[in-house]
C-alpha cells in the first residue's frame, strides 16, 4: 500500500507537513483512478503514484493533465 509520507518523500516534501493535506488530495484521486482501471493495490508502485500526483499538482502549474509516463506505465500495469 503507498502511504502518503512515501509520496512526499519521493516529491522531496518530506518534512512538509503544510502541503501534506493537498498532496492526500491528489494522491487519493490517482489511486482511485487505477483501481477503478482494474489494477490491483498491490500492483500499484510509489512511483506510479508519485508521478500521477505531480501531474496532476504540476507545483501551481495548473495544467492538471496526466503525462505519458503515467498513462504508460498505468496502461502497463494494467495488463
Amino acid at each position: 500500500m503507498v502511504t502518503l509520507e512515501q509520496v512526499m518523500t519521493g516529491m522531496n516534501l518530506s518534512g512538509n507537513e503544510d502541503q501534506g493535506a493537498t498532496i492526500q488530495i491528489y494522491m487519493d484521486e490517482v489511486m482511485s483512478f487505477l483501481k477503478n482501471a482494474g489494477i490491483p493495490e498491490s500492483s500499484i508502485t510509489v512511483g506510479l503514484v508519485v508521478r500521477g500526483v505531480s501531474d496532476l499538482w504540476n507545483y501551481g502549474g495548473a495544467k492538471g493533465e496526466l503525462s505519458p509516463y503515467f498513462w504508460e506505465r498505468a496502461t502497463q500495469i494494467s495488463y
